[in-house]
């Protein structure tokens, strides 16, 4: 499982023209679901995510985790995360999750964030053609990837 954890100020998601949610402080999360993730992935993702210092405390310094300020997160499904680019110039997406499991992975996470402590959880709509838009603060941006955490 891939994150992209960016710190925003403000993010939303837009479908159709239509606000679907938006947030304030906190972690805008590109989600993507590979097809041998399972919820240990989850869990491993959930628990650093929560746990991870980088919002500034009283001196400046990149101290405080999302559960010590309060934060939200707006989790947004991102298959192309898992785009194979080694050959030609079309990425191939052979390894990203199938939509049944990937959803189901992807909702388990955002349960799992919550377990974590995150009152304020918001999401997209799985599968759906989203217009993200955010204020990234710092700019703080960090790629995670559960294999990695796992190690």
């Amino acid at each position: 499982m891939k994150a992209v954890l960016q710190r925003v100020t403000h993010a939303n998601v837009v479908v159709d023209n239509e606000l679907i949610s938006e947030i304030k402080s906190g972690f805008l999360i590109l989600l993507g679901v590979d097809n041998t993730d399972t919820k240990e992935d989850a869990d491993v993702l959930s628990k650093k995510i929560s746990g991870m210092r980088v919002f500034e405390d009283e001196n400046g310094k990149m101290n405080l985790s999302l559960t010590d300020i309060g934060g939200s997160v707006l989790v947004i499904s991102q298959f192309t995360l898992l785009a194979d680019c080694r050959k030609g110039r079309r990425p191939s997406f052979v390894n990203a999750g199938a939509p049944d499991m990937a959803n189901e992975l992807y909702e388990y996470f955002c349960e799992r964030i919550k377990n974590d402590g995150i009152e304020d959880v918001k999401k997209g709509i799985f599968g759906a053609d989203m217009k993200v838009s955010l204020l990234n603060d710092g700019p703080v941006t960090i790629l995670l990837d559960s294999k990695e955490l796992k190690k």
